[in-house]
């Protein structure tokens, strides 16, 4: 089995500099890039990654990939996805929300709300089904099984890096591409040409 690599990471001052040397792509869900993206970012969101392992092999044989989420966690491990594949890329470090931080510009879409980073809506979420489980526990023991099932949920996500709450949150309409969005299917195009 091969060993696990960290993928390269490029500091938020040099990829102000750079920028126009990489294809970026932006692995959050389509409500969070229309919140606000890099410039000239392409939307793929993490999930997605392994339908456009194509365009990205041919936009990374162009020139180097810059893979960004909001803090650099889910982009990371795009990176790592694309690196068995034996595609390079390269992180953000900090992400969006370092970029934005450092006082840089971000895209949006005309009439996009920024949701909150997936993390962020993933704790709300599991953090209120716990709390359910254990208030209505009190009334109908069973119900402790919810808390047991989401914390079981949570430890596998932090084994295997996946999140099965995050998928399911995703598909939720303030996740999902605003008016006007490029298609996914447009998005692959651009990024084989």
């Amino acid at each position: 089995m091969p060993a696990a690599t960290t993928p390269a990471a490029v500091a938020i001052g040099e990829a102000a500099t750079r920028l126009s040397e990489f294809t970026v792509v932006d692995v959050r869900s389509p409500g969070e890039y229309a919140g606000g993206h890099l410039p000239g970012a392409y939307n793929v969101p993490l999930e997605r990654l392994d339908q456009a392992a194509d365009a990205l092999t041919a936009a990374a044989a162009r020139g180097p990939l810059l893979l960004v989420c909001a803090s650099g966690n889910r982009s990371a491990r795009g990176c790592a996805r694309l690196a068995a594949r034996g595609v390079e890329a390269a992180t953000l470090d900090g992400g969006t929300t370092g970029w934005t931080a450092a006082g840089h510009p971000v895209e949006r879409s005309a009439g996009a709300r920024a949701p909150w980073p997936m993390d962020r809506q993933v704790r709300l979420a599991a953090g209120s089904l716990v709390a359910a489980g254990f208030v209505a526990g009190r009334f109908w023991r069973p119900a402790h099984w919810l808390s047991g099932a989401i914390g079981a949920g949570l430890v596998f996500s932090g084994i295997t890096g996946t999140c099965g709450m995050a998928a399911a949150l995703a598909r939720l309409p303030h996740n999902r591409p605003a008016p006007g969005a490029v298609p996914f299917e447009e998005t692959l195009t651009r990024l084989a040409a």
